[in-house]
């Protein structure tokens, strides 16, 4: 304890630990929507496809961090467009995904450097986190956070019945833009922390292990955050004091999947339920005369 505790006197380690709780908090609110909407390969989709965006940073010199929210964004907004034709969100990510993986791969060849660059948005590398980040990181944790309070409940209410909600004059094109629009830049930011290849992991698993304890979505929410968080400490205490080489990002979505095994087993012993992710009872109601029946 008393070396863990020496760790921490390091700047270093605290933007580590600083950055992971602000992106274990974020991944965990964001991702309680994603889970609900059953939109797990877009966010999956959009972090490779922030690829794309890192290798143009990569290429031009400037910023990737910053190419990536543009990027994801654009994908984001064409695949809004695309959904407003008609053409559901899988899909429409089953398109731009693998057509930015493609550019983004076509670029990094263009680049003479890319190994040392890329690598780290790859997989990550939370100790290399420095003041400028977190600014980022904060700022982006504000700006969506705000976003998703005020706009907690037509979030909501879309994620459980959009057809109720449009019929209740929720403006549902415009909350399925934003919400994709939130996760693509929650994605991005995460990136650094744990990388394009994993930070989907952080936004699904804390989620989707709350639906495994509860029916009631105040405290899906509430689990997601604290199992988001659990998980990110675990990974960097492990990548802390593991005698070998150990990452924080796949040392910390390897607990959040060990939290998801073990709330799916004592799950199935206390609720008894079969579908994880079946509409919690006080959801469903509808006799509730409220223009949200999800109020309580």
């Amino acid at each position: 304890m008393s070396e863990l505790a020496d760790l921490f006197q390091y700047e270093f380690t605290r933007h580590a630990l600083v950055a992971g709780l602000i992106v274990a908090l974020l991944g965990a609110v964001v991702g309680f929507f994603v889970v609900l909407r059953r939109m797990a390969f877009v966010a999956v989709g959009i972090s490779h496809a922030a690829l794309g965006g890192v290798a143009i940073g990569v290429l031009i010199g400037h910023s990737p961090l910053a190419w990536a929210v543009a990027f994801s964004i654009a994908v984001a907004l064409l695949m809004a467009a695309l959904g407003r034709s008609g053409m559901a969100e899988d899909t429409a990510m089953g398109i731009f995904f693998p057509a930015a993986m493609a550019f983004g791969v076509i670029v990094i060849s263009l680049s003479d450097n890319w190994q040392r660059d890329l690598l780290s948005y790859l997989f990550g590398n939370i100790l290399a986190v420095n003041a400028g980040d977190l600014r980022i990181l904060a700022v982006t944790g504000l700006v969506v956070s705000l976003l998703v309070a005020v706009f907690f409940k037509e979030l909501l209410f879309i994620s459980f019945d959009e057809e109720s909600a449009h019929a209740s004059g929720v403006p549902v094109s415009a909350m399925r833009t934003m919400l994709l629009v939130v996760t693509a830049v929650t994605v991005v930011v995460a990136i650094k922390v744990v990388g394009t290849v994993l930070v989907a992991a952080m936004l699904v698993i804390p989620a989707a292990t709350a639906t495994q304890l509860t029916q009631r979505w105040q405290w899906m929410l509430l689990l997601s955050m604290l199992f988001g968080v659990a998980s990110l400490l675990a990974g960097l205490v492990i990548s802390f004091l593991s005698t070998v080489d150990v990452a924080t990002g796949p040392a910390a979505v390897l607990t959040a999947t060990a939290f998801f095994a073990a709330s799916t087993y004592i799950g199935r012993l206390t609720l008894g339920r079969v579908d994880p992710l079946a509409l919690p009872e006080p959801l469903s109601r509808t006799d509730d005369p409220a223009p949200f029946p999800i109020d309580e």
